[in-house]
């Protein structure tokens, strides 16, 4: 007989973690585990939870795109509202048919306004919160100094145009300038001081009735900074001139020597190639300014002994540009300075009709010359005799002698030596 035990039987329990209490309750399939209490509410409160999530982000999205247009808004409307550019008054035309995009772009281009699309986003804005949309309207304006964009739309709004203007033609000196303004009656106060020759701008400027005298002739030199710095920036590469202010002084010279248009670059050609090859450059309107000063103009025909008077001015006694401009020149002749015409030409003269005879070797220039010199003679001896048949008396004969015995304007224009 064994002593042995037969083996211990483990207790069989259910899938379920439980222990049968039958053989029969063993073969009954597994139970589903009982749903923890809440679980039932917290899947229904899951969709719920993300629409919330989703309206949280919408909202705060919504909050960050005002506070962005609230921050532009406010940029702009400080834009609008703050001081302008513009450091004098000045006038700015605004021709017929020009939509506010172009209106704005010009008068940003003028220095009136700090940024174009600020301009027309609050021109727009107002229109859209006005019952009554506005244009901006064509004319010539006159935009006070530092007047701000607010400012500049009222005014091209209510279409005020200015009333006044005075023309300042090219060639005149300051001292000439400062007198016309101090002639004009629409202008008031005292002017202080005659400004730097060549710092003004000759144009027709208009301008509102009691406008300060000082005013007008600070905004002719701002006009004349302007335009000289553009016009330097488009210069011709290598020419002989070192500053904007020798291109000033330059051009005052061939503001001086021709009237006609269409000689302007050509007398500058003759000039720079004079210029570069060391030659002196002979103008007689330098002449005259070194002995007639700001009053311009000398009053009687410039004589032989005039040209060897010693001055800083004259360009026969000195060799370069004198030390100032002899006069405010014009755009025209500031252009032409800058961009002179190509030519190997280094002499001119009158030619009897208002031009100017053009030459490249000194025999050429000395028959033209003899040429105006026979046309001077000519026309004195008319003039001579037009005088004398007025006072009834017989001195017709002695009209070539009196014209030869008095001072002989010189041909010049250019050297004759």
């Amino acid at each position: 007989m064994s002593n042995t035990r037969p083996p211990r039987q483990e207790p069989v329990f259910h899938k379920s973690g439980v222990r049968p209490r039958s053989p029969a309750e063993m073969l009954e399939p597994s139970r589903a585990p009982i749903r923890p209490d809440g679980a039932h509410e917290l899947a229904q409160s899951q969709p719920v939870g993300s629409l919330i999530r989703f309206v949280s982000g919408v909202l705060t999205l919504l909050l960050v795109v005002m506070a962005a247009v609230g921050a532009l808004s406010a940029l702009l409307y400080h834009q609008f509202e703050s001081p302008g550019p513009l450091q004098v008054s000045r006038v700015v035309a605004i021709p017929k048919g020009e939509g506010r995009i172009e209106i704005a772009a010009r008068l940003e281009q003028h220095g009136v306004i700090s940024n174009r699309w600020t301009f027309i986003a609050c021109y727009l804005l107002r229109n859209a919160l006005s019952d009554k949309p506005v244009e901006l309207k064509a004319g010539e304006y006159e935009i006070k100094k530092y007047a701000s964009m607010a400012d500049v739309l009222n005014t091209l709004v209510q279409g005020k145009s200015i009333l006044s203007k005075l023309t300042i033609p090219e060639g005149l000196t300051s001292q000439q300038i400062v007198e016309r303004v101090r002639a004009a009656p629409d202008l008031v106060g005292d002017i202080t001081e005659i400004p730097p020759e060549g710092s003004l701008l000759p144009d027709t400027y208009r301008f509102s009735k009691g406008m300060a005298r000082q005013e007008l002739l600070e905004r002719m030199k701002v006009d004349m900074q302007r335009y000289l710095a553009q016009a330097w920036a488009k210069r011709q590469a290598d020419l002989p001139l070192k500053s904007p202010q020798e291109a000033i002084i330059f051009a005052s010279i061939v503001e001086k020597e021709t009237g006609r248009p269409d000689e302007r670059n050509r007398v500058a050609g003759v000039f720079m190639n004079r210029l570069r090859k060391g030659m002196r450059l002979e103008s007689d309107p330098t002449v005259i300014y070194g002995i007639a000063g700001g009053r311009g103009s000398l009053g009687r025909p410039l004589t032989r002994s005039d040209l060897r008077q010693q001055t800083p001015h004259n360009t026969y006694r000195i060799k370069g540009l004198p030390p100032t401009p002899i006069c405010n020149p014009g755009r025209s002749a500031i252009e032409a300075t800058l961009n002179p015409a190509a030519t190997t030409e280094l002499f001119f003269v009158a030619d009897g009709t208002g031009g100017h005879a053009f030459s490249t070797t000194l025999r050429e220039h000395n028959a033209a010359v003899s040429n105006w010199r026979k046309l001077e003679r000519e026309r004195r001896a008319r003039q001579a005799a037009a005088a004398a048949g007025a006072t009834s008396e017989p001195q017709v004969l002695n009209a070539g002698a009196a014209a030869t015995a008095s001072p002989i304007p010189l041909p010049v224009r250019k050297p004759i030596r």
